[in-house]
């Protein structure tokens, strides 16, 4: 049977049951029964929350002597799982789940299959609905809607039927009092203090059953059309008409609200019988549903710009547009939300807005693009805001560390304030060293280049005082972007960034997207997943196979380029015939444009190579004379070595970027390039660490790339090294290797009054 028909199966007999004099017992055994009909599932089982329990209330299937008997915790069992995940369980074979609890009184022994979807009041899980089969299955999408829609309907009936009451659901909860330290994944670092502030008030659905379905779509088409105006005028705004990335990322904000399957799939919601609001709650659960499947993290952004759209989409139906930053901002603030779209953050003032929490968010999402270049700390991944933080309190986010404390006790308070303190005198610091050129103590120049991809990235350039541009990563430009750049675009785009640099180099990484950067408008022809994506179809490996949108992208940088200098470089290079094949593109494009198109040429066309795969380090005496510079990427490079993913956070710590595999192989690289004519650089997170930039000088490494925030307290720590002092130091160090590295080194610089913090 159909999601919709079933829905609307038991939305019609649940509308019956809620107009009946029936008690609240018999209402919900008839509920079961006509569930489980409707499913045509063999088991269905209602749990509620009662006195901070979770109570079996009515069943279908099960033994009934177990109703009102069987009762377990919250986070006990499957059901108590997803409760208290507050997540949709969908099993095949729920034995081998490790959550899994048999309860004897039940009679649920011969049943394999599990579904079971949350029961929600006021955003919090009170109970659960389940389903539960024979033969092992996963229960289809259509079949978990129609519980979803049930479960919706449930809540209702719930309430109105007084089965659960405000104390069940604050027993549900934790505290809001005493002081709490939460903890996330850095999004944006720096350190902020302010009140917690909600981004956007609860909308609690009243009502979720239809009575006029043509009167309710007509609603939703109402605020569609108002929503859409809304985004359109956002595009006015002076952050959006400068161009960039900010418009690319208006322009995917954009498709979705005008894509017609969204809107469908709220249609046929309300063709089940639902209102308008559920309707888009419904469609919004299913889509919070698939984002906790999907491993691919540029799909799953996206899908969190499509939550964003159907929370403002909820909020126009509501009538309860206000957001915290339509009434206003009265105090610094620190801002709450569950995920936050990039159109909504410009929407805030920025002289209160200080510092923002989410509850989702990922690194590359859009509005860590946007706080990026607004210089607004995010810590993202926090799980329970609600429950941990109030409207009011007072919030030190500490987004360099990754936490943030709230209700802090005075102790925490002012060592918060003497670390604030403190950064904002380093920085005036590092600022001043602006102009200042880097020099050890013993004479020797070094280069301090920084990263950027960015068009917001290029006015710090000349704010910090880097040298150049030593990794300019194109990849940006199409991880934001709905569909692929043109090259036209393209060209204008590097052509901004070359102008903008003026004198002072900068080198484009070619594009590494595929593998963990996948971007839905290219796709493996396999149409196989990488098990290991960062070791996948990616980089150098995909474009080579995309001669088209490589080849443009050659020609794009060439054309921007005249009458300049263009340094290109192809990331994840295994083998030199890959540096071949990529050259071999951009001259063949150089010599097409030569032939055909009266353009201004490139004075010169330097030509390097990212050291990121081991492999290619066997084989350097082959590539260095062909290269006019070497990089090597550190972050890849690392993972790759120790065969340890970095975005796992069991091994994000685990292998140290001073222990002696790493520092002896990057002194290989150091030897292999020593007497020839090119270039070694360094780009990567190690070389914007202080201890870790000591000892890669130590290394022999002249030329480092790092964050633009990192650019002035590396300039400080060169002044104060003497390199054959350090050199010797290092040689020592990486021939016998101390059982710690990392604290040999700390102690050397210590003992030499150097700062490595």
């Amino acid at each position: 049977m159909k999601a919709t028909a079933a829905a609307r199966q038991i939305l019609t007999g649940l509308h019956a049951l809620m107009a009946t004099r029936l008690s609240a017992q018999e209402k919900l055994d008839r509920t079961v029964e006509l569930v489980g009909e409707a499913l045509d599932s063999e088991v269905c089982s209602i749990y509620l929350l009662r006195s901070g329990m979770l109570e079996l209330f009515a069943t279908r299937g099960l033994n009934q002597s177990a109703v009102h008997v069987t009762r377990m915790t919250v986070g006990e069992g499957l059901t108590g799982t997803l409760v208290a995940n507050g997540e949709t369980l969908n099993l095949a074979q729920a034995k081998a789940h490790p959550d899994f609890q048999y309860r004897p009184e039940t009679g649920e022994e011969k049943f394999s299959s599990f579904a079971g979807v949350p029961i929600v009041y006021r955003e919090r899980a009170v109970g659960a609905l389940n389903v539960q089969h024979v033969d092992p299955r996963r229960y289809e999408d259509v079949e978990i809607e129609a519980l979803q829609t049930t479960a919706m309907v449930l809540s209702e009936l719930i309430v109105n039927a007084e089965l659960i009451d405000e104390r069940s659901v604050d027993e549900a909860a934790p505290e809001r009092s005493g002081p709490a330290q939460l903890s996330g994944l850095a999004l944006v670092k720096g350190l902020a203090s302010g009140t917690a502030v909600y981004h956007q008030p609860r909308i609690t659905i009243d009502k979720v059953v239809a009575e006029d379905t043509e009167f309710e779509r007509q609603r939703v088409y109402r605020a569609f059309e108002r929503m859409r105006e809304q985004i359109d005028q956002m595009g006015q705004q002076a952050e959006f008409g400068a161009g960039g990335e900010t418009d690319e990322v208006l322009a995917a904000y954009k498709a979705f609200a005008y894509d017609e399957g969204w809107s469908r799939r709220i249609n046929e919601a309300i063709d089940a019988g639902l209102t308008a609001e559920a309707a888009i709650e419904r469609v919004q659960q299913r889509t919070r549903m698939r984002m906790r499947e999907i491993d691919d993290p540029l799909l799953a952004d996206r899908m969190h710009d499509l939550e964003d759209l159907s929370n403002r989409l909820l909020r126009i139906v509501a009538g309860q547009m206000g957001t915290a930053a339509t009434t206003g901002l009265k105090n610094d603030t620190i801002l709450i939300a569950r995920n936050l779209g990039p159109a909504e953050l410009l929407e805030y003032d920025r002289r209160r807005l200080k510092g923002v929490i989410l509850e989702e968010g990922s690194l590359t999402s859009h509005v860590v693009i946007v706080a990026r270049a607004m210089g607004i700390p995010v810590l993202g991944r926090v799980r329970g805001l609600r429950g941990m933080i109030g409207e009011g309190d007072h919030v030190l986010l500490d987004a360099d560390a990754g936490i943030a404390h709230v209700r802090a006790q005075p102790s925490i308070v002012e060592a918060f304030e003497a670390r604030f303190a403190k950064s904002k005198e380093r920085r005036a610091a590092y600022a001043e060293l602006r102009d200042v050129e880097p020099f050890t103590r013993c004479g020797t120049r070094i280069q301090v280049m920084m990263n950027a991809g960015l068009r917001d990235d290029l006015t710090t350039l000349s704010l910090v005082g880097a040298d150049g541009i030593g990794l300019f990563r194109t990849e940006f430009q199409f991880l934001v972007a709905a569909t692929l750049p043109g090259r036209e675009k393209q060209a204008r785009f590097y052509k901004d960034v070359l102008d903008a640099a003026g004198d002072k180099p900068v080198v484009f990484r070619t594009v590494d997207i595929g593998g963990d950067k996948a971007v839905p408008y290219v796709s493996s022809d396999s149409g196989l997943q990488d098990e290991n994506p960062a070791m996948g179809w990616r980089a150098l490996r995909l474009a080579l196979e995309r001669e088209g949108l490589f080849k443009a992208q050659a020609r794009a940088l060439i054309e921007a380029s005249g009458g300049r200098t263009l340094r290109v470089m192809f990331p994840m290079v295994s083998e030199p015939w890959e540096f071949d094949a990529a050259r071999k593109v951009f001259e063949e494009q150089r010599e097409f444009l030569r032939k055909h198109k009266r353009i201004r040429p490139p004075e010169e066309i330097q030509y390097g190579a990212m050291i990121e795969v081991p492999s290619l380090v066997e084989v350097l005496d082959m590539l260095v004379p062909k290269v006019s510079f070497l990089s090597v990427g550190t972050n890849d490079l690392t993972q790759f070595l120790f065969a340890a993913d970095r975005a796992n956070p069991k091994l994000a710590a685990r292998y140290d970027w001073l222990s002696p595999s790493i520092l002896r192989f990057l002194k290989r690289i150091v030897d292999a390039t020593t007497g020839h004519q090119v270039t070694l650089g360094l780009c990567g997170e190690m070389g914007g660490r202080r201890l870790e930039a000591l000892a890669l000088l130590g290394l022999g490494y002249r030329r480092l790339s790092i964050t633009p925030v990192s650019v002035g307290p590396i300039k400080e720590l060169i002044r104060q090294i003497d390199l054959a002092e350090i050199g010797a130091f290092m040689a020592q160090l990486i021939a016998q290797p101390p059982a710690d590295t990392r604290a040999a080194i700390t102690q050397w610089a210590q003992e030499r009054g150097i700062e490595t913090d």
